[in-house]
């Protein structure tokens, strides 16, 4: 079950998301699904004094978590494959009529309006001005661009040893966007850790992900700009979910959240001054 503030996830863009996820479903591809409610509806929506907040309940995913260093190299060019998979699908995938997922641009004006209630944030707003040129300036054709799942990562993949595959869920960032940025949100973590040698892991990600889908290499050249982009929307998700954090009468794990988050976003600010 998951419930979503109105205010982050409107009506139309939970239903846009069921919708993807349903079309996936169909076509066989290893999700899972919505599940009605008593009233017979996929989606319900609940007034309180905060708010309103969209309801959904999933199917169980199948299968066990596995993070990259447990992964061996058949393991991750499976990894890159179920993305694969999920690009290819969604190369021919048209909404219902009427809904339709976020895009880019969205992803864009949000970074805006987080950075508008932080001013003195200069080089993330520099780099916003970077990105947005960069982006606008990319050719938008059927094989590259579509709708991603934008957070492929290894708590939303579910292994089934029985079939070697991945269970995938949770759909909520899913936007239109570039397929190389699904790639790069996928390899986030194995492409900033500095600490081991990754380029094995990420070259068996890369031949299971062309297994399925052609990927020019022009686009594998545009990986850093695209982890940029990650960046620069998670460090504006995690400056907004900030505001408003000095709180009294916090349970004992919170004070080391916020550390947390903070100790983030200051590791985030070291890479706005890079040049492009």
């Amino acid at each position: 079950m998951r419930f979503s503030f109105e205010r982050a996830q409107t009506l139309e863009h939970v239903e846009a998301e069921l919708d993807f996820i349903n079309y996936l479903a169909l076509s066989h591809y290893p999700t899972i699904v919505p599940i009605r409610s008593s009233e017979g509806k996929l989606v319900e929506r609940v007034t309180t004094s905060e708010g309103a907040y969209i309801g959904v309940v999933f199917s169980d995913a199948e299968g066990e978590s596995l993070y990259c260093d447990q992964m061996n190299d058949s393991q991750m060019e499976a990894w890159g494959k179920s993305l694969g998979s999920l690009h290819a699908r969604s190369q021919v995938y048209e909404p219902a009529k009427g809904i339709k997922r976020q895009d880019w641009r969205d992803g864009l004006d949000y970074i805006a309006v987080a950075l508008d209630h932080h001013p003195h944030e200069k080089e993330a707003l520099m780099e916003l001005d970077n990105l947005r040129i960069w982006l606008y300036s990319l050719k938008q054709s059927k094989h590259e661009y579509g709708l991603i799942h934008y957070d492929f990562q290894q708590d939303n993949i579910f292994w089934h040893a029985s079939t070697s595959q991945f269970h995938v869920i949770d759909f909520d960032d899913a936007m239109y966007h570039w397929y190389a940025m699904d790639i790069v949100a996928a390899l986030a973590d194995v492409l900033d850790n500095t600490e081991r040698d990754s380029s094995s892991q990420v070259e068996s990600f890369l031949r299971g992900y062309k297994a399925i889908c052609p990927l020019d290499k022009q686009m594998i050249e545009q990986f850093p700009k695209f982890l940029r982009f990650s960046k620069l929307f998670s460090f504006s998700r995690i400056l907004t979910a900030l505001e408003d954090s000095d709180l009294s009468n916090t349970p004992p794990w919170y004070a080391g959240l916020k550390l947390k988050l903070m100790t983030m976003t200051d590791e985030m600010r070291l890479g706005f001054g890079n040049p492009w």
